[in-house]
C-alpha cells in the first residue's frame, strides 16, 4: 500500500506521520490488491482535522474527522474507511456473479439451482426482414459493430442469422420458413 502524508497550516512532527501510516496500514487485511492513501493532517488553533483518500479495486473512498486530538481525529477517519471498505467488500460480495458451466462440466449443485432467479424476457424487439444475399449481409456487418444480423435471404426466401463469432469470423444460421 503506498501512504503519503501531508501536512497543511504546520510543520508535522514525526510522531503524527508515523501514527497516521501505522493506523492506515491494518486496513490491508481488508484489501487484495495494491491500493494508495493520502492522509491529510492539519492544525488550526485547537481543532486537529485529517483527511483519508484511498483508492483502491476502482474504488475512491474518502473520510474527513475533525477533533481536539490528532490521536482521535485520526483513529475515527480510519474507521470510517474501514467502515466504507467492509461495506464495499459486502456489496461486492452479493453482486459476484456466479460461474458459467459448460457442458460436460459437470451437474449443478442443488443450492446454486435454488439461488438461480427464473429467466424473464426483459426486451422484446420487431424486426422488418430485409432481403439481401449472404455477402450483403457480410458487408452490412463489418461496417457495424452489430454481433449479428437477421435477414431473408434472396434465393432461397428463408430467415437467415448471420452472428460474429469471438474469433472474427461469421456464422450462419438457416430456418427453414
Amino acid at each position: 500500500m503506498n501512504i503519503s502524508v501531508t501536512f497543511r497550516n504546520s510543520e508535522g512532527e514525526n510522531w503524527q506521520k508515523v501514527y497516521a501510516e501505522e493506523k492506515i496500514g491494518k486496513i490491508k487485511k481488508y484489501l487484495d490488491v495494491p491500493a494508495e492513501a493520502h492522509i491529510v493532517l492539519s492544525t488550526e488553533k485547537f481543532r486537529n482535522t485529517v483527511e483519508i483518500n484511498l483508492v483502491a479495486n476502482g474504488w475512491t473512498l474518502n473520510a474527513k474527522e475533525e477533533a481536539k486530538d490528532m490521536h482521535l481525529a485520526v483513529d475515527s477517519c480510519v474507521e470510517k474507511i474501514e467502515k466504507q471498505l467492509k461495506k464495499q467488500r459486502e456489496k461486492t460480495r452479493q453482486h459476484k456473479p456466479k460461474s458459467i458451466r459448460h457442458e460436460g462440466a459437470g451437474s449443478l449443485d442443488a443450492e446454486e439451482v435454488e439461488e438461480t432467479p427464473p429467466s424473464k424476457v426483459v426486451e422484446t424487439r420487431k424486426m422488418v426482414l430485409k432481403p439481401m444475399s449472404m455477402d450483403e449481409a457480410v458487408m452490412e456487418m463489418e461496417g457495424s459493430k452489430a454481433r449479428f444480423i437477421v435477414y431473408r435471404d434472396l434465393s432461397s426466401e428463408n430467415v437467415t442469422i448471420l452472428y460474429r463469432l469471438d474469433d472474427g469470423n461469421y456464422s450462419l444460421i438457416e430456418t427453414n420458413s
